[in-house]
């Protein structure tokens, strides 16, 4: 199915609302699609016309958060059809720039940069990018000369992000060493808007709470149903919901049994009841826009150890203004009543107030 009869079905279905910016960001993705999806001709004077043709443009879709961006790039990403094309969140990606280039590096065989960007773009003519954005010097160092090879050599990349590229990395350290980047996307890629009226994140929510009380089968269902809202899951399809390894700092991996277009399930146990640190929180902030926490207990002096690593949590996801719903024995105020520990929790009680407010929900994921 082409992307504008995706997007159309979902108007006729009821699940989106007629929107002059995603009709036109759907046409130019379905411009897009039908350019990729042409199979390659063959026979000598055939490929000789295919490289003298330029590859298609990519795409920069950016808006404020539940515009749908990535609902858009889902629909391009499963109508394109081509064998190698790979869809990834863009934190994720850089990881395993950085564990490439480490590879490189360590055969000592000159620049590590073209050979990353080689293996790359054998593997994936397409690379569809979910929530660009740009927190370290690190990737901001090496994004220009990758991504130039990248497109140099085919590869077509269609990417998301709250930001228009301008504001990118901004205040960021040596950004003066970025702004190539940004150069490079606005000459190659086609930046299109995407801020209409409607946020379709927080409308799926209904207005419906974020904080359930107490842990339970009816908290657990209403969670469920939320998580199906948000990303448009086929509830009686919920025993195929994918689940991902999350890379963490150091080569290690944190498990997430269920991960849908930005939106992740986790039990407290396996967040706070394992040794963990902030980078792992911050990997988790910076990977998902929403996520959903069940069996949050009440605590005590006897579970300090697990307090702390809640706190870092919720530190780490308002930051980041992460969309937090979850199941708890309490509310926040109640969840450290008393003993030693429960001052230095208040802050985090109040922050967790402070993430069911209208004005939490409706920041965009990343902002600061």
């Amino acid at each position: 199915m082409s992307v504008l009869a995706a997007y159309e079905a979902l108007i006729k279905g009821g699940e989106l609302r007629e929107d002059r910016d995603q009709r036109a960001a759907a046409e130019h993705l379905d411009r897009l699609a039908i350019a990729l999806s042409r199979k390659p001709r063959r026979g000598l004077f055939a490929r000789l016309a295919s490289r003298a043709s330029a590859d298609p443009r990519g795409v920069y879709l950016w808006g404020g958060v539940g515009r749908g961006k990535s609902m858009l790039m889902d629909l391009a990403f499963d109508a394109i059809d081509i064998a190698r094309k790979r869809r990834v969140h863009f934190h994720e990606f850089m990881i395993e720039v950085h564990e490439r280039l480490r590879d490189e590096r360590r055969k000592e065989e000159g620049d590590p940069i073209p050979p990353v960007a080689r293996g790359i773009a054998k593997e994936a003519r397409l690379l569809a990018f979910d929530e660009m954005v740009i927190n370290n010097s690190a990737d901001a160092m090496i994004l220009s000369r990758l991504f130039s090879q990248l497109l140099a050599q085919g590869v077509t990349v269609i990417t998301t992000s709250n930001r228009p590229p301008r504001d990118l990395y901004l205040g960021g350290l040596n950004r003066e060493l970025f702004l190539p980047f940004i150069d490079l996307l606005e000459r190659d890629l086609d930046v299109v808007p995407l801020n209409g009226p409607t946020d379709y994140r927080r409308q799926r929510l209904g207005g419906f709470p974020t904080w359930y009380v107490p842990n339970g089968k009816e908290a657990t269902e209403a969670l469920s149903a939320a998580f199906f809202r948000l990303t448009d899951y086929p509830p009686e399809d919920r025993e195929h919901v994918p689940s991902t390894d999350l890379a963490l700092a150091g080569g290690r991996a944190l498990h997430v049994p269920k991960c849908l277009k930005g939106v992740a399930v986790f039990s407290f146990k396996r967040l706070c009841g394992e040794p963990r640190g902030a980078a792992d929180y911050l990997a988790i902030a910076r990977r998902f826009h929403t996520i959903i926490v069940v069996g949050i207990p009440k605590m005590g002096p006897e579970t300090r150890n697990e307090a702390a690593r809640f706190v870092t949590l919720i530190d780490a996801l308002y930051e980041h203004k992460v969309k937090l719903l979850a199941a708890a024995d309490a509310e926040p105020a109640q969840l450290y009543p008393a003993g030693d520990g429960a001052f230095e929790f208040e802050r985090t009680a109040s922050r967790l107030e402070e993430m069911q407010s209208e004005d939490y929900l409706a920041a965009g994921h990343g902002e600061e």
